[in-house]
């Protein structure tokens, strides 16, 4: 398996616009795939770039439906949602991964979800063909990845 370049743009940031023209940048600089996060109103995993970035998208008015919108008319590199749980259940588990599949995303990454309690969110997921992507430690056991 060879290494791949993902960069992570902030969704909505600086603003919806702006957001596109980073998307559009890092296809151009070489990007594989690109992480495009939905901001959440509480990013408290995240540092602070990432809360600062998330806290302007979201009082600049980006909803999960631009995301969805601007996902949907990229096309320039693969792109896969980062966000966190709290957003997927507001929008509806269901709901969030159809219209991810309809737009064009390659995978969901939650970081904040362990696959042991992620039964409502991993059946969204298989029945829209879009995966979710489980993080885990370098201490995770075979067991537990497998």
């Amino acid at each position: 398996m060879r290494k791949q370049l993902i960069p992570y743009v902030t969704g909505g940031y600086p603003t919806k616009e702006g957001c596109v023209e980073l998307l559009n940048a890092c296809a151009a600089g070489g990007a594989d795939q690109i992480e495009l996060g939905i901001p959440f109103s509480d990013p408290l995993a995240d540092g602070p770039v990432i809360q600062a970035t998330s806290h302007k998208a979201l009082t600049g008015g980006v909803t999960t439906d631009d995301l969805l919108a601007i996902a949907g008319n990229f096309k320039a590199a693969p792109l896969l949602f980062m966000t966190y749980i709290n957003p997927v259940m507001q929008y509806g588990e269901k709901r969030f991964f159809d219209a991810a599949a309809k737009a064009g995303i390659k995978g969901v990454i939650l970081p904040d979800v362990p696959p042991e309690e992620a039964d409502a969110v991993s059946a969204a997921s298989d029945a829209s063909k879009v995966p979710v992507v489980f993080l885990i430690s370098p201490t995770c056991s075979d067991e537990r990845i497998g």
